[in-house]
């Protein structure tokens, strides 16, 4: 293999990198239109986005931060950070550690209504055990 070949990176189409992330093209353009991306998109000489292997990392990334509830300005200044270079690492830090703490509090929430279904399915499983589940007749309308 050629110096020239080994250097050759894969490349990806907007479509490819969508099922990839398993997202839709529409979000995927959407997500360069909001500068989610930490580099500018190139282009062939027709119009189409080529992508790199980076991106499917990144696209990774992307798709945890939204699933964690993280808001479009919040990945976007990511975004510009990361775009910035080093230097800003503490700045990158207290993003994370915001959106860690608002996680933190998230999944309080979450316990504490786990723990009332838990409650409510305790309860209608001592019901149950006590005797016959009846659900008591409607009263007639008149």
């Amino acid at each position: 293999m050629s110096v020239a070949e080994q250097t050759v990176q894969r490349t990806y189409s907007i479509g490819e990198l969508a099922d990839i992330a398993g997202i839709s093209v529409h979000t995927l353009r959407w997500y360069e239109s909001q500068g989610l991306f930490p580099q500018d998109i190139p282009r062939t000489t027709g119009g189409q986005r080529v992508f790199g292997p980076e991106s499917v990392g990144w696209m990774t990334l992307l798709r945890r931060f939204r699933e964690s509830g993280m808001p479009v300005a919040v990945m976007a200044r990511y975004s510009d950070l990361v775009r910035a270079g080093a230097g800003n690492e503490a700045e990158r830090i207290e993003l994370m550690e915001a959106h860690a703490r608002a996680l933190d509090a998230q999944i309080e929430e979450l316990l504490v209504c786990r723990d009332v279904i838990n409650g409510k399915v305790r309860a209608y499983r001592e019901h149950l055990a006590g005797g016959a589940y009846r659900i008591a007749p409607r009263a007639a309308s008149g």
